[in-house]
């Protein structure tokens, strides 16, 4: 069993928060027959994504014994983080956007949860029949789901070739150990999409990272973060210099929640959706999870390029389409996928598994 270690995450969003961002990770449940989220926030000096939504739960009194651990195998060692140094000192390159509508905003102080938000739910057998096409294509539902976001968003670039870098949180439970099994166990690898390539290609990437250990390279620069002060660490948050690459946002999966259905807490009950924060160096936020078969998208904005909710319904609306084309394409004939369903029905029962709940579509709001 590996030593406790310190927690050296958390300084970096204090110094984050000091410099005027809202560090809140974003929850929010849509109770049965509901229309709107409840939310929540949990800062992430505190938790990680994991550990954010475990405690809730657990508030909530669900028992949430055992959280999600790592499931790839390379374990913690510093020479990742040497031999991924050249690429810390890479010089940053930001993508452009083309215009967006903006609307009017101020500049509250203390920072305020992200105006721009929209949020999609998947009923159970559209997630079911994600995760057969994902097994069909030999990919994971990550892969798929971040190919299908940046094909959603590029519209948005002033060039729409470029290649779009991404942060991908990586869950250390079971190679970290910290004195609370909710806090901070989070480290990331850092990917790029481009233009042409397939879920196939983002799951090579993705996996082709995780080989070269650099979520351990980034984990270990972190805890490097020890030897700095606040005012260091706020510096090279300003310069875009605290993470490997500058991102274009952070996209985060928290995985498959009580499949069983063994939470039946009132308070529990209806669709979960998450999402990570946002930052000026990082303006987009993507959060997926499955709660009892229920596959929710959560996107937000920083304030800095958008505070207008249309762009965000927007960006998910644009993400649902691709992913149910996506799974036309995937998913086998519909003579095969529907052998009880008469041919002239099979449209109809197709677009019913397809569709959320009306009180599930996509939803964007303005927080006052």
């Amino acid at each position: 069993m590996p030593g406790k270690t310190t927690d050296a995450i958390s300084p970096w969003f204090l110094a984050a928060e000091e410099l005027g961002e809202y560090i809140g990770i974003r929850f929010g449940r849509v109770p049965p027959g509901g229309a709107e989220p409840e939310w929540r926030f949990l800062r992430h000096a505190d938790y990680d994504g994991i550990g954010g939504l475990a405690e809730i739960l657990r508030q909530r009194g669900a028992k949430v014994d055992h959280l999600m651990q790592i499931k790839y195998p390379a374990p913690p060692s510093w020479l990742p983080l040497l031999r991924a140094l050249p690429k810390y000192l890479k010089p940053r390159k930001r993508l452009k956007w083309a215009a967006l509508d903006r609307a009017e905003g101020s500049t509250d102080h203390p920072p305020q949860p992200p105006p721009a938000v929209a949020w999609h739910v998947f009923d159970e057998m559209t997630t079911t029949q994600i995760r057969r096409a994902c097994r069909k294509a030999g990919v994971t539902v990550n892969s798929f789901l971040l190919k299908n976001l940046t094909k959603a968003i590029r519209p948005s670039l002033q060039d729409q070739s470029s290649v779009m870098p991404w942060m991908i949180p990586v869950n250390l439970r079971g190679k970290v150990v910290r004195d609370r099994d909710t806090a901070n166990h989070s480290s990331y690898v850092a990917v790029k999409v481009r233009s042409y390539e397939t879920a196939s290609d983002v799951h090579r990437n993705i996996y082709e990272a995780l080989r070269r250990r650099e979520h351990w390279a980034n984990w270990y620069s972190y805890q490097l973060g020890r030897f700095l002060t606040a005012g260091m660490k706020k510096f090279l948050i300003t310069k875009e210099l605290a993470t490997s690459q500058w991102n274009l946002g952070g996209f985060s999966n928290l995985g498959d929640w009580d499949p069983e259905k063994r939470i039946t807490q009132g308070d529990c009950q209806g669709a979960w959706l998450f999402c990570p924060p946002v930052l000026r160096c990082q303006v987009v936020g993507a959060g997926c999870m499955t709660f009892q078969n229920q596959l929710s998208l959560t996107l937000q904005i920083h304030p800095n390029l958008t505070i207008d909710a249309s762009v965000a319904r927007g960006w998910v609306s644009l993400w649902v389409k691709e992913i149910e084309m996506d799974l036309a394409s995937l998913l086998e004939p519909a003579a095969t996928a529907w052998p009880n369903v008469a041919p002239t029905d099979r449209g109809s029962a197709r677009k019913l598994t397809s569709t959320p709940p009306q009180n599930l579509k996509v939803a964007a709001m303005l927080i006052p």
